[in-house]
């Protein structure tokens, strides 16, 4: 039997009916479902998207984190960090994209959806490494990406470009090291001068 996907406008409705007051905004972006819900609400959302008769969305295929420090060129009014969700529906062949901000810009946490599905897992521990959001509830939230021993959260837009250390092997020590930073910040961009009608250009 093949399942045709559901209108993005008729899915919005069902979504809008079954979250209820959960829902602080929800709207059709590039023919995708797009919501955002607050932290406080987010697992009970979770759970209603999961199991509710019209959502049914089995799969959880990515979860990240975002900085909203500076967005678009511009200053961000507003909370600073989210989680965004996509979250797929086999059965009926249908997608919804979730989002939910931080209610702590100094210490970013969330509960974890890891017990709804299990490839939070490894989701969540990526943005807990790279943007510092904690998932509470999470049974091993722990660095995925960076080294034991890294300091700080590399994808938020405050972290400085060469990190804070840098490690190299010592011959003398024979292991591993750590430094402060010794490279300097410099502009690698080159210079373009383009000639007039440059590649046939008007």
């Amino acid at each position: 039997m093949t399942v045709f996907a559901i209108d993005p406008g008729a899915l919005k409705d069902t979504i809008a009916l079954a979250l209820g007051d959960k829902v602080k905004s929800i709207n059709v972006a590039l023919g995708e479902v797009t919501l955002v819900v607050k932290a406080a609400d987010y697992l009970a959302a979770m759970q209603t998207l999961r199991d509710a008769p019209g959502c049914q969305f089995e799969q959880l295929v990515d979860l990240c984190g975002v900085d909203y420090s500076s967005y678009r060129d511009t200053e961000w009014e507003g909370l600073r960090f989210c989680a965004v969700s996509h979250l797929l529906s086999v059965s009926l062949n249908q997608r919804v994209r979730v989002k939910v901000f931080c209610a702590d810009d100094d210490f970013p946490v969330l509960p974890s959806v890891m017990h709804l599905w299990a490839s939070a897992n490894w989701f969540e521990r990526e943005a807990f490494d790279l943007f510092g959001i904690v998932f509470e509830g999470h049974e091993d939230l722990r660095r995925i990406l960076t080294d034991y021993g890294f300091i700080g959260h590399p994808f938020r837009k405050d972290f400085p470009l060469s990190g804070h250390v840098e490690m190299r092997y010592d011959e003398e020590l024979k292991r591993v090291v750590y430094q402060p930073v010794s490279i300097e910040p410099r502009e690698v961009t080159p210079r373009v001068i383009r000639e007039e009608n440059y590649g046939g250009l008007h």
